[in-house]
């Protein structure tokens, strides 16, 4: 499994950019400070235990480890080997793709044929397909909606230190050259908050958001390759028809051509 270091990498930076910001014109240790940092990390962690189950909560590690995992599937070689099965299928059976399932690799496409072989009504290879694709975009938004919720909590908590730190400050306003100081300290609960929010948990929960999409969409070209061969549809037809799934990047990465144009012709 390929490791992808963007993620990380990319928030080393962000907090390389904020500490040279701080040091450009201030003091690294005037925004350090225990107490801010503990109300809003602890205390918006305490608040996302209460927003969900705790068996969902243990999943995180699981879920942050696919920050660092690269989706290994080339769309461009997943349908050129949905059109080889094609050309399989339509110049020796349906049942002569069993023969072929044991090479497959991607599980979906795999299972996707089995039921072709098994005889399956489309209507029922559709609605079993599309009810795998809803349960896993329904698997995967668990931890999008932890992440997304963590950074709704996170500024809140933050702004909550800041009235903490103000009230302390205001109830012993004994010597005013104090307020200064006083006043910096309860801010730096507000700019941890708002750091974790827009740095570290909404752009995860982005992340996760988009990596599902392009699994769904792999699997839904998946299903509608595997239907279109039940058909017996022409397999340049297919090719076309699953292209359109595909963005500019993959695009390119298609090996080329995957049909003669005599070998497409002679399927008509």
């Amino acid at each position: 499994m390929k490791k992808n270091f963007t993620v990380p990498i990319a928030l080393g930076l962000g907090l390389i950019l904020i500490v040279w910001a701080i040091m450009s014109d201030g003091k690294i240790t005037s925004f350090l400070h225990l107490p801010s940092l503990i109300i809003t990390v602890v205390g918006s962690f305490c608040a996302l235990l209460m927003s969900f189950p705790l068996d969902q909560i243990k999943r995180l590690p699981s879920v942050l480890k696919k920050l660092v995992v690269e989706d290994e599937t080339d769309k461009g070689a997943l349908i050129a080997r949905i059109v080889e099965l094609s050309r399989i299928s339509r110049s020796q059976g349906l049942l002569a793709l069993d023969n072929q399932v044991a090479e497959i690799g991607n599980e979906f496409l795999a299972d996707s044929i089995k039921m072709v072989i098994d005889g399956m009504d489309p209507e029922n290879i559709r609605e079993i397909l599309e009810t795998k694709i809803d349960n896993m975009e329904a698997r995967h938004s668990v931890g999008q909606n932890i992440f997304l919720k963590w950074g709704e909590l996170a500024p809140g908590f933050g702004m909550l230190g800041t009235l903490i730190g103000l009230i302390n400050m205001l109830g012993s306003l004994t010597d005013p050259n104090a307020i200064g100081g006083g006043m910096a300290v309860a801010l730096v609960t507000t700019f941890y908050g708002s750091l974790m929010a827009n740095l570290i948990f909404i752009p995860i929960a982005q992340n996760l958001q988009s990596r599902t999409q392009v699994e769904a969409t792999v699997s839904e070209m998946v299903m509608e390759g595997v239907l279109a061969i039940q058909s017996g549809q022409n397999p340049r037809v297919i090719e076309q028809k699953l292209e359109s799934y595909l963005d500019g990047i993959a695009s390119k990465e298609r090996p080329e051509p995957l049909l003669e144009p005599s070998e497409g012709n002679s399927y008509v």
